[in-house]
């Protein structure tokens, strides 16, 4: 849980009271009610030279991701499963409070907690990306930059992650079983193997009122937050609490609930948007 202090612009007790009037009346500053989502826009395979990319609009909060398979090594304790490294990097013009220069404990924040929703619940069958085992195995990096902040960072890379992740395809290997050497064959591509689809769902405590997605003026006024990651079958892979403030049960089981909600809009939003593409994606290859 992070609590370095920032210099983000003090929000005047008067805003915080007028949001918390609007909530106890179920309304929120930009019009949605508590259980919404805000708008969802998703462009794939904006980067060429990625395996797999993505540009996510969530409000007005921007970010891409972006998916590079590498062939490496295995790490020791997994000598038979490839590896998922995921990075973040808040890009300076993106807010006021970004700065140039190594990530903050922000972003090492938002990449551990995408990183685990991932992990924890093996989304990707790392075991299918060992090439030889032991010896050599694919190298999973996704990257993800902020580009423009306007609240929940977190959910919005989450959607980038599995967006490129669904999208990215990794060249076919042959290996000479005698001389144990490699053959990559770049004409022909193959797609991640994803095992489960995991996406998060951030929800703020403002005073005893909860809101989904909450956008910057809401988190700088929140008293806590609390990100839920899910699988596409409900199972929750990974739970981060931010913000000095509390939840009471009551207000857990609700954020629970709302969080949930959250999730299955950007689920079905992600996957509009990815099977639209891949349909394209194979029409022009047929025509080719």
């Amino acid at each position: 849980m992070s609590i370095t202090p920032v210099d983000i612009p003090v929000i005047p007790v008067l805003k915080r009271n007028a949001i918390l009037n609007l909530l106890s009346r179920s309304a929120r500053i930009d019009g949605r009610s508590p259980g919404d989502v805000r708008g969802i826009e998703i462009a794939l395979g904006v980067i060429p030279n990625a395996n797999g990319s993505a540009h996510v609009r969530l409000g007005l909060t921007q970010v891409i991701a972006g998916v590079k398979a590498e062939i490496g090594t295995p790490f020791q304790d997994t000598p038979n499963m490839g590896n998922l490294i995921v990075s973040a990097e808040f890009v300076p013009l993106a807010s006021p409070t970004f700065e140039p220069g190594p990530p903050d404990e922000r972003a090492i924040e938002l990449a551990r907690v995408i990183d685990r929703s991932l992990r924890d619940v093996r989304a990707i069958d790392l075991e299918k990306l060992a090439i030889i085992p032991g010896r050599k195995v694919w190298n999973i990096f996704v990257d993800i930059y902020v580009i423009d902040h306007d609240g929940n960072l977190i959910d919005a890379s989450s959607i980038a992650t599995l967006a490129s992740l669904m999208t990215a395809a990794i060249p076919k290997v042959q290996v000479n079983q005698e001389k144990g050497d490699l053959t990559i064959d770049r004409s022909s591509l193959e797609p991640l193997p994803i095992r489960k689809k995991v996406l998060t769902a951030t929800v703020a405590k403002i005073g005893d009122y909860l809101v989904a997605d909450p956008s910057l003026e809401e988190e700088t006024v929140a008293d806590a937050l609390i990100t839920i990651a899910f699988s596409e079958d409900g199972a929750i892979t990974g739970i981060q609490k931010s913000g000095m403030g509390a939840f009471k049960y009551e207000h857990l089981r609700k954020a629970m609930e709302l969080a949930k909600q959250a999730q299955k809009a950007y689920l079905s939003k992600t996957l509009e948007y990815v099977e639209s593409y891949l349909k394209s994606k194979a029409s022009q290859e047929l025509k080719v």
